[in-house]
C-alpha cells in the first residue's frame, strides 16, 4: 500500500509517546522531528510539512496536553486531526445537475496516469447512483485510447461516443452534448488526450473545449506514484485551464503517497476519488478521516463495511451464516468466500482496512500468500460437484485425480483438506464470531 513505510514510522514514534507517563516539551519536538522525517521521505511537500508540524506542535505543548491523564494518547490525537485537515476535512462530491439536466465533466491529465481508465471507472459508479452517463472519445491522437474506451464503457455497460481520430476535439465534444441531449445522457464525460509533459497545444486544445461548450466540472487525473510531481502538475493545469477536483491514481502501488497528503495544500483543490487497483470497480471515494486514519495504521472500517456491502450479496451471506453456525458447508461455500474476499480486494486489503494492522503489512503479506489461495482454488475447481459438496467422500485416488487436474502434488490437496476440517471444526466451537445479535463482529460477517 501507498503508506505502508510512512504508517510504519509513524507508528514507532507513536510506540514512544504512548510509555511516556508524562511529556516534556522536548519529548514532543523530538517525536515532532521524526513525524517531520516521515513525512518528507513520503514525498510530502516541505512547505506542506514545514506548516503541518508547526501547526501540530502550537496545539501539542498546551498546558492541556501536558498535564493531562494520557498525553501521548492527545498527540496523536492532534496528529490524527491535522492530517485531516490537511487533506480538506470535508469530503468533496462530484458536483451534478438534478433530473435531466446534462452536467459535461472535462477529465484531463498526463499520458500514463491512468486517466482512460478512470474516466471509465468513474463512468460506473455514477452508474450505480443512478446517473446516465456518456463516455466521449476526445483523444484523437492515440487510436489505442478510443478502443480502449470502448472496451472499458461495454465492461461498465456505459454508451461511448466516438467520431475516430480525424475530427477536432472540441467538435467531438459538441456533437456529444447534443447527443447526449437527444439520447436521454444526464452526464457527459469527456476523455481528453494526454501528453507525456505538458505543453501548450495540450492546453490550447482543453481552453477551447471549455470556451465552446458549458464544462461544468473540470477534473484532473493524477499519477499518486509521480509523488512530489504529481503536486507540481496539479498547479500548473489549475494556473493554465484550471481544474474543480483531483482523482489520485495508483494508490495501491509500492509508492510513497505523500501526492495525497500535498495536493489539498498546495492547490487548494479537493480530492474526488482514489483509484485502489486496477479493475474498473477499484475506485473509491477519498475520504479525508479516513485516509488519516489508514496512515496512522489505525484502519479503517467503514471502507471495509462498505466494500462488504458492495460486494457481498446479502443473501448468500445470510445462507452461509446458518451454514457457518451448524459447520455444514462444503468446498463450493470455501470457493464462494474466496470470491468474496477477491471482489473486496484480496485478503491482504481487507487485513490493511482493520484496526491496528496497518502498520504490520509487511507481516500480513507475507503470512498471506495471494498464489496459494489460487492453488486452492485450482484444487476446488478439479473436485466433482459431490466431492465439492460432500468432503467426506475423498479417498487417495480421488485426491490424486484432484492434484494431477489443479497441476499440484497431492500432498498439497492433503493439506488443503486438513486446513479445511480444521476451519469447519472451529467454526463448530465458535459460532458467535460470525455475527449476529451476540456476534463479536456486530453483525458484520468477513468469509472465512
Amino acid at each position: 500500500m501507498a503508506f505502508e513505510s510512512l504508517t510504519d514510522k509513524l507508528q514507532n514514534v507513536f510506540k514512544k509517546l504512548r510509555s511516556k507517563g508524562k511529556l516534556t516539551e522536548a519529548d514532543v519536538k523530538e517525536a515532532l522531528k521524526e513525524v517531520k522525517m516521515a513525512l518528507l521521505e513520503a514525498d510530502v511537500s516541505f512547505k506542506v510539512v514545514k506548516q503541518f508540524v508547526k501547526a501540530v506542535q502550537e496545539r501539542a505543548v498546551g498546558a492541556d496536553v501536558m498535564n493531562g491523564l494520557n498525553p501521548g494518547q492527545t498527540v496523536i490525537k492532534i496528529v490524527n486531526d491535522e492530517l485531516v485537515k490537511l487533506m480538506g476535512s470535508e469530503t468533496t462530491e462530484l458536483t451534478v445537475k438534478q433530473g435531466n439536466e446534462v452536467t459535461v465533466v472535462m477529465m484531463m491529465g498526463l499520458q500514463g496516469a491512468g486517466k482512460t481508465t478512470t474516466v471509465a471507472k468513474l463512468a460506473g459508479q455514477l452508474k450505480g447512483k443512478g446517473k446516465r452517463p456518456l463516455l466521449v472519445a476526445c483523444d484523437v491522437y492515440r487510436p489505442a485510447a478510443i478502443l480502449q474506451l470502448q472496451q472499458n464503457g461495454e465492461k461498465q455497460g456505459v454508451p461511448v461516443f466516438a467520431m475516430g481520430d480525424k475530427q477536432k476535439p472540441v467538435d467531438i465534444a459538441k456533437a456529444a452534448v447534443e447527443h447526449a441531449k437527444n439520447n436521454g445522457n444526464n452526464i457527459v464525460l469527456l476523455d481528453t488526450a494526454g501528453r507525456l509533459h505538458i505543453d501548450e497545444d495540450m492546453m490550447k486544445e482543453l481552453t477551447e473545449i471549455k470556451e465552446n461548450i458549458n464544462v461544468d466540472q473540470t477534473i484532473l487525473v493524477v499519477d499518486a506514484m509521480t509523488g512530489q510531481d504529481a503536486v507540481n502538475v496539479s498547479e500548473m493545469f489549475e494556473e493554465k485551464v484550471g481544474i474543480d477536483g483531483v482523482i489520485l491514481t495508483k494508490l495501491d502501488g509500492d509508492t510513497r503517497g505523500g501526492a495525497a497528503l500535498s495536493i489539498r495544500a498546495v492547490s487548494g483543490k479537493p480530492i474526488l476519488y482514489v483509484g485502489m487497483g486496477e479493475k474498473l470497480s477499484d475506485l473509491e471515494q477519498f475520504y479525508p478521516d479516513r485516509m488519516a486514519s489508514r496512515i496512522l495504521g489505525m484502519g479503517d472500517v467503514m471502507s471495509l463495511i462498505e466494500k462488504a456491502q458492495a460486494n457481498i450479496d446479502e443473501s448468500k451471506a445470510k445462507e452461509m451464516e446458518q451454514k457457518f453456525k451448524k459447520a455444514q458447508f462444503g468446498f463450493d461455500d470455501y470457493l464462494e468466500s474466496m470470491n468474496q474476499m477477491k471482489n473486496m480486494g484480496g485478503i491482504s486489503s481487507i487485513l490493511g482496512m482493520m484496526p491496528g494492522l496497518g502498520g504490520k503489512m509487511k507481516d500480513i503479506e507475507s503470512m498471506v500468500d495471494e498464489k496459494d489461495m489460487a492453488r486452492k482454488e485450482a484444487i476446488i475447481l478439479s473436485m466433482t460437484a459431490k466431492e465439492r459438496s460432500n468432503p467426506e467422500v475423498l479417498n487417495i485416488s480421488r485426491k490424486q485425480r484432484i492434484a494431477k487436474g489443479a497441476g499440484v502434488d497431492v500432498s498439497e490437496v492433503n493439506r488443503m483438506v486438513k486446513q479445511f476440517e480444521q476451519a469447519k471444526k472451529m467454526m463448530k466451537q465458535m459460532p458467535g464470531m460470525m455475527g449476529g445479535k451476540g456476534g463479536k463482529m456486530g453483525g458484520f460477517k468477513l468469509p472465512f
